[in-house]
């Protein structure tokens, strides 16, 4: 059950907002990397987006059994057990880069965002039960934008650190010895290892305050009150929840569709022009706004309807994806960018309206939202294959369509029925 102090409601959630803030980094990490590594392993755009599949397809595949592990070890011991195995992952970035080998840095990445779909299954119903349900998406939301800090810093900080070596241009290259070649080719593979080697000793190092942290217990969602009792395909009976897969399946794909290709998109001479370093800052105001939008959204939704405000933000991502599939030049590029102000109060949102007023079943139905974040393998890399044959600019109309979904779902799919609806009344 919710805890009764609130006091300690409020420390922990400060806490718990620590731990978004370094998933949202490590996740956002991914769009510098996409371009880094597509140039050391000279990858065309579908085989680059594997970085994005290998990362969000361990949601899908990590996502029960990590249910099961935050079930067995209570939320607390969950959140440090997803930090040790997200640190073992960074490491795994240092032997990769050394055997300059595309295989090794994806199985690296796959243990790293195990640890996160960890993290997710633990923190994201915890925040949501550490306080009353009326504001449970105002709360997740709130934690969030913590997530978007991270997200927000990370492009400038991999930027600076990784796309630093990337200075080369295809034909600069072509004219080195086969010698210098293959010696510029590991330097660029060698230049991810002090960056992760260091976001490694944080995770342990959080990962031990966590431990020695005093968090309120709450067992409301867990099995151990309960929940093994039930099955996913009993959480999978209420429309809401089934809607809210696809939706969380939906929203992450394209948020992370648009991000993985900013700094290509914007590299494009008709669009932004700018230099894969350069991009970056446009990558960051991107997320920064997702951030901003999450604190504006946080004071939103302790007023308005969560379903409403979904709707409405859904659509003028419609809007801004049709304004950029339509223009050119600096217009392009920020009418993209100002979709992450409107991505902000979507997951959370999506989440605690997927959840709702489920009690013991909360663990499963939040198992299931967290797998359909494999949303954010399958979509980019289905975009991916779209600018490989149609055109890098004509592929953003896959991500429209996923937003097309949500304006569905805060709408109508959201909705509670049944009993639920009842008891909500």
């Amino acid at each position: 059950m919710t805890p009764k102090n609130p006091v300690n409601n409020r420390v922990a959630l400060a806490v718990a907002t620590m731990i978004f803030f370094m998933w949202g980094f490590l996740t956002c990490l991914n769009d510098i990397l996409i371009p880094h590594l597509k140039s050391v392993f000279e990858l065309n755009f579908a085989r680059a987006m594997l970085v994005q599949s290998t990362f969000f397809g361990a949601y899908f595949l990590m996502g029960l059994p990590a249910g099961r592990l935050v079930a067995h070890l209570g939320y607390k011991r969950g959140i440090v057990a997803g930090l040790a195995i997200a640190g073992i992952g960074a490491l795994g970035f240092w032997p990769a880069a050394e055997l300059r080998n595309y295989t090794a840095f994806l199985s690296a990445l796959f243990v790293l965002a195990t640890g996160i779909t960890v993290l997710q299954v633990a923190a994201n119903p915890y925040v949501a039960l550490l306080g009353p349900e009326r504001s449970a998406s105002s709360r997740l939301t709130l934690a969030q934008a913590l997530n978007s800090l991270g997200t927000a810093i990370a492009p400038i900080f991999g930027g600076l650190l990784i796309l630093s070596n990337t200075v080369k241009s295809g034909d600069e290259i072509a004219q080195l010895s086969q010698a210098e070649q293959l010696a510029y080719r590991v330097q660029e593979a060698q230049a991810v290892q002090g960056p992760y080697l260091g976001l490694a000793v944080v995770l342990f190092l959080l990962a031990v305050f966590v431990f020695l942290f005093r968090l309120p217990a709450l067992t409301e969602a867990t099995e151990k009150a309960g929940a093994h009792q039930h099955t996913l395909a009993d959480a999978l009976r209420h429309p809401h929840v089934r809607f809210g897969v696809l939706a969380i399946f939906f929203y992450v794909g394209a948020e992370v569709a648009i991000g993985s290709l900013m700094v290509n998109y914007f590299s494009m001479p008709e669009i932004g022009g700018f230099s894969e370093r350069e991009a970056t800052h446009y990558v960051s105001a991107y997320w920064t706004l997702a951030m901003i939008g999450r604190f504006i959204g946080s004071a939103l939704l302790a007023k308005l309807s969560p379903r409403i405000l979904l709707s409405i933000f859904a659509a003028v991502n419609v809007g801004l994806l049709g304004l950029t599939l339509g223009s050119s030049g600096m217009l392009a590029v920020y009418s993209l960018v100002a979709i992450g102000l409107f991505n902000s109060i979507m997951f959370p949102t999506i989440f605690a309206l997927g959840i709702e007023r489920l009690g013991p079943l909360t663990g499963r139905a939040s198992s299931l939202l967290i797998m359909a974040i494999v949303g954010g393998a399958l979509v980019p890399y289905l975009q991916g294959q779209l600018a490989d044959r149609i055109g890098l600019q004509p592929s953003f109309v896959l991500p429209l369509l996923c937003y097309l979904y949500l304006v569905f779902y805060g709408i109508w799919g959201s909705r509670l029925r049944g009993d639920l609806a009842q008891e909500r009344a």
